[in-house]
């Protein structure tokens, strides 16, 4: 018997243990109103292992989750944006060491000494640029100087965020520590320039459009398949307003619908979890067509050293181009193995992929944050290495 029929028979003995493991989990958080909608994708040796749709896309109007129901994809965008970036430098028109500068001449954050030190690619890639996020933080300089998230503030350009990002101070020097950040807006202006379009053009061209990702873009083409977004609260989880708060957080789910809002490098993407799906099976098969084996493998591995670790309470993890790297599984807490990628979206995503166990797992739903920083995604995972043997 060969190795596919081996898997085969595997799949159909294992499905119904898996599929009632990772029901439990999303029926527990729908019950619980933690939860509103849920999208459920597991890939494993690159067969569907699980696809579930459950709860509701408009819980008020009584709207059921569909396989195809489309959502904000806030940090989803990054790994995609970063791809489109990684297709220009394959082709020779972009370089990991470029200045930020060669491209964006009038962004120059300076230190708080008021020196301006260069911000290459590859610090936006890596988020160790010195650029942060908006925060709860008291006199928080992004938040004095009005920077968007890429969540919020319909109708802002580019140009004004990019002058705004600029005029706050850097909170560190480039390369020389780590803060999840702006970073991949900025990367996403320089990807606009270098290729002479914009950003949604050339993310079409480099990624979507050659692997059908056809729901996937930086404005809401079909609204009635758009779910609505809900946010934390109790005893369940509220419809968002316009904005919407949610800890340190600001969403204008309008946002979406806004042909004048700067198309977010790092959280503007609007697509369905099948489309990510797509996405993540094809970096975890070696990149084609998009990318090359070797870019791939590169821009999955640990970029950032212990940086990351030293910033944020995360043992165990580091950074790469695309996402977190996981580096250490015992020091983590987790079932996966070192080389995972893993990551989220706020308005309640996440996703990882275990390249030992030739896995891949997308969770989207429309509750922030719960779908993307609550127990949610954890207990998914759990279930899944709970039930499948993957050694």
């Amino acid at each position: 018997m060969g190795r596919h029929a081996e898997r085969m028979e595997y799949s159909t003995a294992r499905v119904a243990l898996v599929q009632h493991a990772i029901d439990g989990v999303v029926d527990e958080a729908l019950e619980a109103g933690q939860v509103v909608g849920a999208v459920v994708l597991v890939q494993h040796h690159g067969e569907p292992l699980y696809a579930r749709a459950a709860g509701h896309a408009d819980r008020e109007a009584g709207t059921p989750m569909e396989l195809d129901t489309v959502f904000r994809w806030a940090s989803l965008t990054k790994p995609v944006v970063a791809a489109t970036a990684l297709a220009l430098i394959e082709r020779g028109r972009l370089d990991l060491d470029d200045p930020v500068a060669r491209f964006l001449p009038e962004f120059e954050p300076r230190l708080p000494d008021g020196s301006v030190p260069p911000i290459s690619v590859r610090h936006l890639l890596t988020h160790t640029a010195g650029l942060a996020y908006p925060s709860l933080a008291p006199d928080d300089p992004y938040v004095a100087a009005g920077v968007s998230a890429g969540l919020d503030q319909p109708g802002m350009s580019m140009e004004e965020n990019l002058r705004r990002i600029a005029s706050a101070p850097l909170y560190y020097r480039p390369g020389s520590s780590w803060r999840y950040s702006v970073a991949t807006d900025v990367l996403g202006a320089i990807i606009a320039v270098v290729d002479g379009k914009s950003l949604a053009d050339a993310v079409a061209t480099y990624v979507t459009d050659p692997l059908g990702m056809r729901d996937s873009a930086f404005v809401v083409r079909e609204p009635a398949r758009l779910a609505v977004p809900y946010a934390d609260s109790k005893p369940r989880a509220v419809r968002m307003g316009e904005p919407h708060r949610v800890e340190e957080l600001v969403f204008s789910p309008a946002r979406a619908f806004d042909l004048r809002s700067f198309q977010s490098g790092g959280g503007g993407m609007v697509g369905t979890a099948g489309d990510f799906m797509t996405f993540l099976e094809t970096l975890r098969t070696g990149g084609a067509p998009i990318l090359s084996r070797e870019t791939v493998e590169l821009a999955s591995r640990n970029q950032v050293g212990s940086l990351r670790e030293q910033a944020e309470p995360k043992p165990g993890w580091g950074f790469g181009l695309f996402s977190g790297v996981l580096t250490d599984a015992e020091r983590a807490g987790t079932p996966a193995h070192a080389g995972t990628l893993s990551w989220g979206g706020v308005y309640g995503h996440s996703w990882f992929q275990d390249p030992v166990a030739e896995l891949s797992v997308a969770g989207l739903t429309n509750t922030a944050l719960e779908g993307c920083t609550g127990s949610f995604p954890a207990d998914v995972q759990a279930a899944i290495y709970a039930s499948l043997p993957l050694d």
